[in-house]
Order: C-alpha cells, then sequence, then structure tokens
C-alpha cells in the first residue's frame, strides 16, 4: 500500500470528490456547500482541485445518466447500493464518459482502490465487476485495443 504522501494529486481528487458525493447521497447536501466544506478539508491543497471540480459536480449534475448507464449492469436495484460503492461508481462511470485521458484500466484501478479504501469488505470485487462490464460499452475501441484484455 503507498504512503499517503505517495498518492498522485489526482487520487486524492478522486478521495475528496468521494467525500463529497458521499455527502450527497446520504444528505442530499447541494454541489456548492459540499465543494466549499470539502474544500476546508485537511489536505485538499493536495489534491487536482480542477479534476476534483469535474467529479464532484460532473456526478452531481449528471446523476440521473449515471444511473441509467450502472443500472442495467447491477445484480440489486440502485437504491440498495451503499453510499460509498454508487459515489465510487458514478465517479468510475463519469471518468469513461468524460475523461478520455485517464485510461480505461486506470478508471477500473483507481475506483477499486477507493473501494477498497472506503467501502465495506467485497464492496471493491463488485465496483471492479460493474466497471468491468461497463469498459466495453463506454470505452469499446480502447478496450479492443488493449493488448492485455482478457479473451
Amino acid at each position: 500500500m503507498a504512503k499517503s504522501s505517495d498518492k498522485s494529486a489526482r487520487t486524492r481528487a478522486r478521495e475528496f470528490a468521494l467525500q463529497g458525493l458521499y455527502q450527497h447521497l446520504v444528505g442530499r447536501g447541494e454541489a456548492a456547500e459540499i465543494d466549499a466544506f470539502t474544500r476546508g478539508l485537511n489536505g485538499f491543497h493536495k489534491a487536482d482541485s480542477a479534476h476534483y471540480d469535474a467529479l464532484l459536480h460532473g456526478c452531481i449534475a449528471q446523476a440521473q445518466q449515471l444511473d441509467e448507464q450502472l443500472a442495467p449492469l447491477l445484480d440489486r436495484p440502485l437504491a440498495e447500493l451503499s453510499p460509498v460503492e454508487h459515489a465510487v461508481l458514478w465517479i468510475g462511470t463519469y471518468e469513461f464518459l468524460h475523461c478520455p485521458d485517464v485510461p480505461w484500466r486506470v478508471v477500473i484501478n483507481e475506483s477499486v482502490e477507493l473501494a477498497k479504501a472506503f467501502g465495506g469488505t467485497d464492496g471493491h470485487k463488485f465496483v471492479n465487476g460493474v466497471l468491468n462490464r461497463l469498459a466495453p460499452l463506454v470505452r469499446g475501441e480502447e478496450v479492443l485495443r488493449d493488448p492485455a484484455r482478457r479473451p
């Protein structure tokens, strides 16, 4: 496991976005107030604030579209997802759709790491399965070009 000081600014941005999205899912807070609170948290200055902004505001603004992408791939209703798993899946789906500079394998790996760090016991396995099914649907050409992809 990497030391906290080894984390990239993008990884930190995802962690802070996850915290904000959790607040949104649990408390139904508004993006602006969640954003203001999160920016005041210890260590935020080490995060990629542009990526954090894109994730937090993008996921909240596009929550319905993200849920529509995810729902057919789930083994349970959206309402039964833990808020952490739900937020992590939003982040992964948003990055697949809007961050082409982040390779699809990195999206999945970062999402799995978030789920391991903040989610329940096997939440990371669930996140991995869902995002691995989503990747070819939204990043099909990139997945097909990947020489290491599974047959």
